[in-house]
Parts: structure tokens; C-alpha cells; sequence
């Protein structure tokens, strides 16, 4: 009899959403505004802790698209963009007939690499068509070099919109994931390490930006007592239900913290001794990560793969790493600026199993399938 399937990263539950959700229901707050949604924006301002003003939105997609309204960017700009992160980074550049301009990883973080990111930068501006703006992405929440990062593009006088949305709860030299931008972008999917279901916000150094942003997330409604509109509108503000779900998450958020860096522990201690496989990790004390996902690079894909078919065999999740955007057909013509580092960690890379609700018999079904490959 097949075993219950071990997944890469699922929802877990705190205990106190429900009270949260409750409370939506019974005082009839189940529209995009209300009580939960104040206040999880509250907590998180609490939490980022770097006088920001948090707008909570349908998505963290939904955030980068506003992100890049609110800097400005039209149809035909060009915006500089991590190439190793999911598709919702770069999608919101298409929305908005914008172009997408990919930068290659490098190895320490694999994230932006800040060399090729200068390059692109030149070479763009040589070409008449300067960057409008520049994402960053935490990769697996591992923060990326910010200070290179935020240099060159204070020299170059280019905002930075901080995908921060697999990094919540880690850290650059002291300072939260989620605060480095311009403006910055959080996610609650449900893999996430909390969760709203779906969800998302927006973190910005100015409430100014963050009034702006809630405006657009809602239809973009002018103050008048009938339905006007001056702006084109969205509606991607968060549901008053969602949001419960997320106060209660933000109590657990840093127990979930803890154990995905234990989970990240468990597979740095088992594969110390192995020469062939790299897990990625802090270069440095001046990195924090909260290891929303664990993963490894093997010395090739043919062995990233049979490794990914034994988990697969024995009904644990596994993924390749992310597929970089300037490998994708549907950006086959971007600009691209690097190396092949992004490329060699997709065709060598895997996500390991890393939830923050993985039993002590999961980690054992992992261990065995482990220990049996690496022992063949």
C-alpha cells in the first residue's frame, strides 16, 4: 500500500486562524476591507520593523504589478529582472507591454548576480533605453547581496522593487527581507511560509505610495457618491476573510522560521560528508535565511534526476529548481546578461521536502530514500 504522500512544502496551521476567520464571519466583515485586513497589516509593519506601510493584496503577483505602476514603468520601458525566480516576477513586466531585461545568478546566493547586473545597465543605457527598474529576487529565502545591489543602483539612479516573496523572516545584515526596495513585495501562497490562502502585500517607505496602492487595488473608486473613475483600477485588495487567516499565521510565523532552518540543519548534517552534492547556505554571517526551501546541486542532471524519480517512487515531492525566465519560450527574446550559472543550478538542482509541518516519520522516509541512493 502506497505510504501518504510527503509534499514539498504545504500549509501549516497555527491553531488561531480559525478565531480570526470567525470573527470575519460573525460580525459580517467578508468584503476586501475590515478589521483582519488593519490589522495584519499592522502586524506585519510590527514585524519588518523599518517604519514601513504594509498594503495587503490578493497576491504577491498582484503586488509586483502595482510595484511597478507606482515606479512609473509603460509600455515599451525596459525593467531589469532576476532570471532564476518564478514566472510572477517577470509576468507583471509583460502586463504592462513593458520588456524584461534577465540577469544571470551567481554563486554565493544564486541570486542577482550585481556584475552582470552593471553590465546590463551600461549596455542598456548605450542603447538609448535605460532601465526603469531593477527586481531582486531572495531566492528560497536566501537574501541577495542588497548592499552591491542597492549601490549600483543608486548610481544609476534606478528604484529597486524587492521580491521578497519567499523570504519572509529573513534577514541581511540585521535588517528584514521585505525593506530593501523602493518597494518591496511579499507573498502568502500557500506553500509560503505563512499563508492567507492566496495573498500578498506591498511594503513601502511611504505611506503616500501605500494609499496609492490600496486606490488602485480597489477599482481605483474616485470620492465622489457614485461610481467614478479617473484611474484604471484592479481588484487585488485583500478579503477581510484572508487576512484572519494571516493574523493567525503571524503568531506562528517565527516557530515556522525555526523549523524550516531545522529541516535546512537535518539535510546540511546529512550530506556533510558528501563531496558530490552542494545545499545552498549562507555564505556568510551577514546572511539570514529562513530556508522556506532546502535545496541541493548535484554533479549532474542525469543523477538530479534519478534522485528526483527515487523520491518520486517512494511518494515524496520533489521539483527542479526554478527553469530561468531567459530559458523560457515565452521570453525566447529578452535580453539576457551573464554566464551559464542559473542555467547549470536548474539542470543540476532540487528542491528538497522543507515544511514547517514535517513529522519525525517524514524525515525518516527521507533519510532512507537519501541514505539507499547515496549508498548505491
Amino acid at each position: 500500500m502506497q505510504q501518504d504522500k510527503i509534499w514539498l512544502s504545504s500549509p501549516h496551521m497555527g491553531g488561531n486562524e480559525q478565531k480570526y476567520v470567525n470573527e470575519a464571519f460573525d460580525t459580517n466583515w467578508v468584503a476586501p476591507l475590515g478589521p483582519n485586513v488593519n490589522n495584519f497589516e499592522t502586524d506585519l509593519e510590527k514585524y519588518l520593523n523599518q517604519n514601513v506601510f504594509v498594503g495587503a493584496l490578493s497576491s504577491g503577483t498582484a503586488a509586483l504589478h502595482l510595484g511597478l505602476i507606482l515606479l512609473g514603468v509603460q509600455a515599451g520601458d525596459e525593467v531589469i529582472c532576476q532570471s532564476m525566480t518564478f514566472s510572477a516576477s517577470a509576468n507583471p513586466i509583460a502586463y504592462l507591454g513593458a520588456t524584461p531585461v534577465f540577469i544571470d545568478s551567481e554563486l554565493d546566493t544564486w541570486n542577482m548576480c550585481p556584475i552582470a547586473l552593471e553590465e546590463a545597465i551600461k549596455d542598456r543605457i548605450s542603447k538609448g533605453k535605460k532601465p526603469k527598474a531593477i527586481i531582486p529576487v531572495h531566492l528560497y529565502g536566501m537574501p541577495a547581496k542588497m548592499d552591491e545591489i542597492r549601490a549600483i543602483a543608486n548610481q544609476y539612479e534606478i528604484p529597486i522593487l524587492e521580491d521578497s516573496a519567499e523570504a519572509l523572516g529573513s534577514s541581511y545584515k540585521g535588517q528584514k527581507c521585505g525593506t530593501f526596495g523602493d518597494i518591496s513585495v511579499l507573498s502568502f501562497n500557500g506553500n509560503k511560509i505563512i499563508t492567507t490562502s492566496g495573498g500578498g502585500a506591498m511594503v513601502t517607505h511611504s505611506k503616500e505610495l501605500k494609499d496609492k496602492a490600496v486606490f488602485l487595488s480597489t477599482q481605483a473608486r474616485d470620492n465622489a457618491p457614485h461610481y467614478q473613475h479617473s484611474h484604471i483600477g484592479y481588484n487585488y485588495r485583500m478579503s477581510n476573510v484572508c487576512a484572519g487567516i494571516g493574523r493567525g499565521q503571524m503568531e506562528v510565523l517565527d516557530d515556522h522560521v525555526h523549523l524550516r532552518r531545522k529541516a535546512h540543519d537535518f539535510y546540511m548534517n546529512f550530506f556533510q560528508s558528501i563531496d558530490s552534492v552542494k545545499v545552498l547556505h549562507e555564505p556568510s554571517s551577514d546572511f539570514y535565511s529562513n530556508h522556506w526551501l532546502t535545496a541541493i546541486v548535484l554533479d549532474s542532471f542525469e543523477k538530479r534526476e534519478a534522485l528526483r524519480l527515487a523520491f518520486e517512487s517512494q511518494n515524496i515531492e520533489t521539483r527542479p529548481l526554478w527553469k530561468p525566465m531567459h530559458l523560457q519560450p515565452v521570453f525566447a527574446n529578452a535580453p539576457y546578461y551573464g554566464k551559464s550559472v542559473s542555467e547549470d543550478l536548474f539542470n543540476n538542482g532540487l528542491c528538497l521536502p522543507s515544511g514547517s509541518n514535517l513529522s519525525e516519520e517524514e524525515f525518516l522516509r527521507i533519510e532512507k530514500v537519501l541514505s539507499d541512493y547515496f549508498t548505491l
